[in-house]
């Protein structure tokens, strides 16, 4: 039985690629914290001024309605365009030609589950638990589902060879997760992190069975308190 990437992350294997992103702190369980922290605070720096700007407009002058609508909007636009650059990380790249496209699916085949093969055919989206919470792997772009699955940190990380298969793309990233999940995390550019609810309205519609299948993983760890089991995609 395969271990999961936390496991392997202990057995001190540790990414090559973290070397060119040394100034970064490795990834834990406090930085994700801090990083959710962070941007909780950001997007409350937009809300909370804009909302009271309205309010107060109302207050003053009920005349000046339009531009507390404006203001009101303001609050709402702005966290949500953050959220569209976070969920736009798993948006589908150009494919390759359909035969290429079909060895690459089998080779991935070989790398996942049943569950996570089935996930992945309809959603474009690969399923993996680690350490951190519940993966989502696309191609240039991976989703980390935590906090009983409430919250998403999305991260654009790329295969630096885009004439790959699709498949290819996320099986190298794939691989590189079980690896060293916090090196993973680590050297991957964190877009955002949000509410779930946030992040599912931005990304592609077929895609969104994916985060509610990796919220329902997260609910489940987090209400019974199980530790982390094999990888889903495992073989």
């Amino acid at each position: 039985m395969s271990s999961t990437p936390a496991t392997r992350a202990q057995d001190g294997r540790v990414l090559p690629e973290t070397a060119n992103v040394h100034w970064r702190r490795r990834v834990d369980e406090r930085e994700l914290r801090r990083r959710a922290i962070g941007w909780t605070v950001s997007t409350l720096g937009y809300v909370v001024p804009f909302t009271i700007t309205g309010i107060v407009l109302l207050i003053v002058e009920p005349l000046t309605a339009p531009v507390a609508l404006m203001a009101f909007a303001q609050g709402w636009i702005l966290p949500e365009l953050y959220a569209q650059r976070g969920a736009n990380v798993v948006r589908p790249k150009a494919r390759t030609a359909a035969g290429p496209e079909r060895v690459a699916l089998g080779l991935l085949g070989d790398l996942v589950g049943h569950e996570a093969r089935d996930l992945h055919g309809r959603t474009g989206l690969v399923m993996e638990r680690g350490g951190l919470g519940t993966w989502l792997l696309g191609e240039g772009g991976a989703l980390l589902v935590r906090d009983g699955g409430r919250r998403v940190h999305c991260y654009c990380v790329r295969v630096n060879h885009p004439e790959l298969p699709s498949s290819d793309r996320i099986a190298h990233l794939l691989l590189a997760l079980r690896e060293d999940e916090a090196g993973f995390a680590t050297v991957a550019n964190h877009s955002f992190a949000g509410a779930r609810w946030r992040v599912r309205r931005r990304v592609p519609k077929g895609m969104r069975p994916a985060l509610d299948a990796a919220g329902r993983v997260e609910r489940a760890r987090w209400t019974d308190g199980r530790t982390v089991g094999p990888a889903t995609g495992t073989a």
